[in-house]
């Protein structure tokens, strides 16, 4: 075909002098089609001196004018709003093709297949110097990784260093990134980086993409579901996320955040090489700064930059964020509930309701709550107490038993006991009250005399409290008490020793002061 003549090519050898015989052969070109530019050219008069300085197609252009230039006769979509509705969660080009041929059906004009859609969308691609939408949507993923290298912290004081680590975010759409530094690599650290991803963003997405760490992943098998961690998995559900970990060895499965990592540490750790930080906070403001002027910069490939793209066409796509900000929490599993019902966390006691007793149950530990699961079914939730608190008791009413419950003890209470034993009784825990200056002064010694009916029976602890009053001692208490009982004077209703009860204890003689005299 005269098309593929290459016509430049040609009419530079005439004007070296070569003839068409000697061009064909020494270039395979037709001696026809060799014949047919220079009939054109003498047509048209030109000389080699006027094309000389111009491209091979615009050569041909000029010796074949309109030849070769195709007109579909199919209809033609409007192929910047094809590629802007491409960006829209859900949308694809099976869609669009489809909406297409329904637009163009009544008109009675020839429509363009499935396949040539494709093509021709890809080659408006490529003319327009644009990224395709086929392979990434906006708003819909973010791949997250830790950085390889980091970067180190200075005490002011000592000079010792500290290594600091970076987690790296990136939505693959816009390409726009995000790094926040951390002292380790622990699970409440990662969660925490994520809360801080999703708030620089503005917005959540419903994939994320991770390597296949402890911290987001338990298991991996070959087969069967992937295990993901119980926290990771509880931060995803609150920003209505899935998490699709990366193959193992599988980089491309997040190639973003693989190509991120590498600009993080060209774009941000080598331009502070030279800078010394001494708090976590200093260095993330440097940080932040140098990440502005990287999504700043200009794409090489593509028109805009990481910001422009992002505010402009994904900002807008992004799920909003959760109306209450997500708390970091700590899984503790198989704890048991104690025959009491309650559970020891923290050096305190938090109440379970008492259907659980000597059950294992899971806790979700956060910096504010206490929350109590069996499975899946939350059991109930406690404010947690203060570190600062040990051997306190959280207990909910309603995860007692039915019936009498604990009852702190009170003066009404010591009372109606003593009642109970007698009037002889109740004379000795009045005396009691009234010798103290607080009620609160008299719980212990009432309490400790009201439990020798435990050990003697009501009825003996009534008789030693109507003799006690006989002897001299105007407030009768356990240790008055307790030598009635064991010496059993309260049987026969007489003190043997009416002045002995008013002793203070033992006196030794002076015999045991004079010491040997012998």
């Amino acid at each position: 075909m005269v098309r593929k003549i290459q016509a430049k090519l040609v009419l530079e050898l005439r004007a070296q002098g070569l003839s068409a015989r000697a061009i064909a052969a020494a270039h395979g070109i037709s001696r026809n089609s060799i014949a047919e530019v220079f009939d054109a050219v003498d047509r048209a008069y030109l000389d080699w001196d006027r094309i000389a300085d111009l491209s091979e197609d615009e050569v041909y252009h000029l010796v074949f004018p309109g030849r070769g230039e195709h007109i579909s006769v199919y209809a033609q979509p409007d192929w910047h709003a094809v590629h802007k509705e491409l960006a829209r969660v859900g949308v694809t080009l099976k869609l669009l093709h489809s909406e297409y041929v329904d637009e163009h059906a009544l008109t009675g004009q020839p429509v363009m297949g499935y396949d040539r859609f494709c093509r021709v969308y890809q080659k408006y691609v490529l003319q327009a110097g644009i990224t395709s939408r086929v392979g990434h949507k906006a708003g819909q993923t973010v791949e997250v990784d830790w950085s390889g290298p980091t970067m180190r912290l200075t005490d002011p004081h000592t000079g010792k260093t500290q290594k600091v680590y970076l987690f790296v975010a990136c939505l693959p759409f816009s390409r726009y990134g995000f790094v926040e530094p951390t002292l380790d690599m622990q699970q409440n650290t990662w969660l925490a980086a994520h809360v801080a991803m999703f708030d620089f963003f503005g917005g959540s997405v419903p994939r994320i993409v991770c390597d296949n760490l402890k911290t987001g992943v338990t298991q991996r098998p070959k087969e069967g579901e992937i295990v993901l961690n119980a926290a990771y998995r509880e931060l995803a559900g609150h920003y209505s996320a899935g998490v699709l970990p990366a193959r193992i060895r599988s980089p491309k499965d997040k190639s973003s955040a693989e190509n991120t990592v590498r600009h993080v540490a060209t774009d941000v750790i080598a331009p502070l090489r030279n800078q010394t930080f001494h708090s976590l906070e200093q260095l993330r403001q440097a940080i932040r700064d140098r990440l502005v002027e990287y999504n700043q910069e200009p794409f090489q490939k593509r028109a805009g930059s990481r910001l422009s793209v992002f505010e402009t066409e994904e900002q807008p796509t992004l799920r909003p964020l959760p109306v209450t900000a997500y708390e970091i929490s700590e899984w503790v599993y198989g704890r048991r509930v104690a025959r009491n019902g309650h559970i020891t966390w923290a050096k305190n006691y938090y109440s379970v309701p008492y259907t659980q007793v000597v059950e294992k149950v899971d806790l979700r530990i956060t910096a504010t709550v206490v929350e109590i699961y069996r499975g899946s079914q939350r059991l109930g939730s406690h404010l947690r107490l203060p570190a600062t608190v040990v051997h306190q008791y959280a207990t909910h009413e309603a995860d007692l038993p039915p019936g009498p419950g604990y009852q702190p003890w009170d003066q009404h209470r010591i009372r109606a006991w003593a009642t109970r034993i007698g009037p002889s009784a109740e004379t000795v825990i009045d005396r009691i009250f009234v010798s103290v200056a607080v009620a609160e002064q008299g719980f212990d010694p009432a309490l400790a005399v009201l439990r020798l009916a435990r050990r003697f029976s009501h009825p003996r602890l009534e008789a030693a409290c109507a003799l006690a009053p006989n002897s001299r001692v105007p407030s009768p208490r356990y240790a008055h008490l307790r030598p009635i009982l064991e010496s059993g004077q309260d049987k026969t209703g007489e003190l043997t020793q009416p002045d002995a009860i008013d002793t203070a204890g033992y006196v030794r003689g002076g015999d045991y002061y004079a010491g040997d005299t012998k």
